[in-house]
Formats: C-alpha cells, structure tokens, sequence
C-alpha cells in the first residue's frame, strides 16, 4: 500500500505553519505528542521538584528503554541514554584500553567527529587509522575492510552507517558479517541511519551502535543512546571515566560495573528529553520506520532529479543504495548562502563543506554543498516548491 503523509503531518503542528522543513539531516521536527511528553515532565518538576518528578514519572522512563530496544531489535538491558551520538560513540571507543601501535579500521566516510577522534588518538596513544578504500560506485569495499582486518589485526573495526555529507547508505550488516567472521570488535555509528532506515542489532552483528533523538527520529536535542551488546557486556566492557550510575562502590578501592548497558550512563539525566525519546521510538514504531524511510527516500531522489536539472548544479551523492539526504553543489556559490537564501522564503535545509568530510568531498572535488533532508511528513509539492524557489536563486545569483 501506498505511504500516505498526511496523518503524521496532521500530528506535527510545525509541518502546517506555512515552513517546508527539509532538514530533518540536521534536526527533524518533534511529532506534537513527543513535545507534548517533554512540557509535561517539565511542569512536573517545576510543581514537585526535580528528584520528585523523576520518581513519579519512572514508569515513562522505563518505557522509554523498552521502546528503544524495540526499534533497534535488542533488549532494555542494551541501552544507555547519554547526551548524544557523539557522546555515545566516545564512550564505547573509550572501552577500548588502545595501546602504541593498535590500529582501528574505518572508512573514508567515518563522521567528522568520528574522524577527529581517530586523529587525536593517533596522537596521544600512537594508533594507527587505516581507512578501507571505496567501491567504485561509491561506499565502503567490503573486501578491503576485510583485507584490512587480515593485514593489520585491529582493535576494532568502526563504520558510519549514512554520513553527515551524503545520502549514501553504507554496507553495515556485510561489515558486521566480516567482523564477526575475523574476530574483531565492530562499532556503528548510527546517527543518520535511526528513524529513517530499520535496525536490527543482531542482523548487524556490532558490538556498539551509536545513535541520536533529533535527527529521523524526530525526538528532542540533547539526547542520545548507545547500543552495547551483551558480548561487549560479558567482556566487561566499560568506559574510561565511570560514575555512581555506572558502577557500585562496594569498599574504599573495590568497585562493582553495574551488569547491563547503564555501566555507561552517568547518573544526571534530562528526564523531560529522555521522556521525550522515549516518545519518539514509539512513535517510529508506531509509524513503521521501513515502509515511512522509503517514502522519505523517494522524496530525496525528486530532489536530486529536480535540482540536478539546473543548470550550475552537480549532485553529489553517489553509491549502490541512497536514503532520504540529497547534496548538491552549485558552480560559483557557496551552500552557505543558498541555505539562508531558502530560508527566507520559509524552506529549511543546511549546508555543508569540505572540513566535515574531507576525504570524500575532496574525491568529488566539492568545496560546499547544500543538504535536502526530507522525511515521511513531508509532500512531493515540498520538494517542487523547494527546486522552484533553488532555481531562482540560482538564477539571480
């Protein structure tokens, strides 16, 4: 059957107020109950005080774990809530006790962060960054990682599942294969990928999935969550710095992990956000995150077949399978300004450049480029308006 928009579009007050957002890459819009949920925790605390509130609402809170584990296909005990992706992601590398020489397998189109954070332990601990070459058509070689992982024998084998610059969606599950097969533990960043692309943990194969509340998943900012598998958690895998959420202090130099994925919380949270994603999972369960991520894909590839139908306008997105992101860069003009030019005629995109994903963006030689993110709130007229008002700027510039 036929995706149909218009009851979450009903349920998503901000999709009505004469503003196309197509930046849901960046931060999506919250359906009307996700926000409704964080106003409600919030007059709680302000009525009952911050302890009080939590207590009262640790009902919503447990949920809020279980209906996680359900969109990922994994158990409560596999969730920690932290304060975003790129928390999550340091945490699990942090377990990791990387010595002089260990290597870590990635791929050139690894997060900027993720990126960076690479580089900075390559030099404050001497590991070794070797990066598995592409496809042809675009995306990690699997053979490579593979290859990489018999060559090298890392530590650990990292992968971004969509990346920051790019509607490409990366071979996730035949790394997990690859990693599984070798022996090598396998952490996915998964930032792009929730809420607009299914997730089985299992069929994965990682060790650690990292992941966002505001972007696809239409949750709030300022939280995230990170998947740990219950291999991770038998091998005692833990992070650097840990707290009294994370762990029991049982005599004065005696601690105690806690048994599941909380080792890796800490104890202050934002309830109201945590609610909120909660709220937010269910929602995408409720909306069915395949059948609404392809619906929003489609969408992405009117855009690249409108706009790439301008004159001056080069898609960038290239790779065997493309999600719901659509880049583009315009000969002579910077993404910058086409950004807050679309924004004043009330269309919401982003922009991005070469210093958030150097190797790839150097590879198609692009300096800047304009970010379309629709998702399954979203209508075919919002992405023809939007090439329409694109075209004219283009035009005047």
């Amino acid at each position: 059957m036929e995706f149909d928009p218009r009851p979450w579009r009903a349920e998503t007050a901000a999709a009505g107020a004469g503003r196309i957002h197509l930046n849901n890459a960046g931060a999506s819009l919250m359906p009307d109950a996700v926000a409704a949920a964080i106003h409600e925790h919030l007059d709680r605390e302000t009525m009952l005080g911050g302890y009080e509130a939590a207590a009262a609402a640790w009902p919503d809170v447990e949920q809020a774990y279980r209906e996680i584990a359900t969109l990922i296909g994994a158990q409560p005990r596999n969730i920690a809530i932290v304060e975003n992706a790129t928390a999550a992601f340091s945490l699990a590398l942090s377990s990791f006790d990387f010595e002089h020489g260990d290597v870590i397998v990635t791929s050139r189109n690894d997060y900027i962060s993720n990126q960076l954070s690479f580089l900075s332990l390559a030099a404050r601990r001497g590991v070794r960054v070797i990066r598995a070459a592409d496809l042809p058509e675009g995306g990690v070689d699997p053979q490579s990682v593979r290859d990489s992982i018999r060559e090298h024998r890392p530590r650990l084998v990292t992968l971004t599942w969509v990346p920051t610059n790019s509607g490409l969606v990366q071979p996730v599950e035949t790394v997990g294969r690859i990693c599984e097969d070798e022996g090598v533990p396998y952490l996915v960043d998964a930032c792009q990928a929730v809420g607009q692309i299914p997730i089985d943990v299992t069929a994965i194969r990682c060790d650690f999935l990292s992941a966002t509340a505001r972007k696809f998943l239409r949750g709030p900012r300022g939280i995230g969550f990170l998947f740990v598998s219950d291999r991770s958690l038998d091998r005692g895998d833990h992070p650097l710095l840990i707290d009294m959420r994370g762990a029991r202090w049982l005599d004065d130099d005696i601690f105690e992990l806690e048994p599941d994925a909380r080792r890796f919380e800490n104890w202050e949270f934002a309830y109201a956000l945590l609610i909120g994603l909660g709220r937010a999972a269910a929602y995408a369960n409720r909306v069915g995150v395949a059948a609404a991520g392809a619906f929003a894909a489609l969408l992405a590839d009117r855009a690249r077949r409108k706009l790439g139908a301008i004159e001056r306008v080069r898609v960038l997105d290239h790779g065997p399978e493309l999600c719901a992101i659509a880049t583009v860069e315009v000969n002579g003009i910077d993404a910058d300004r086409i950004v807050a030019a679309l924004r004043d005629e009330a269309i919401n995109t982003s922009a991005t450049g070469r210093p958030w994903a150097m190797l790839d963006m150097k590879a198609k030689d692009a300096f800047s480029a304009v970010r379309i993110s629709p998702h399954y709130f979203n209508l075919e007229r919002d992405i023809d308006i939007m090439a329409g008002a694109f075209e004219a700027i283009v035009a005047d510039a």
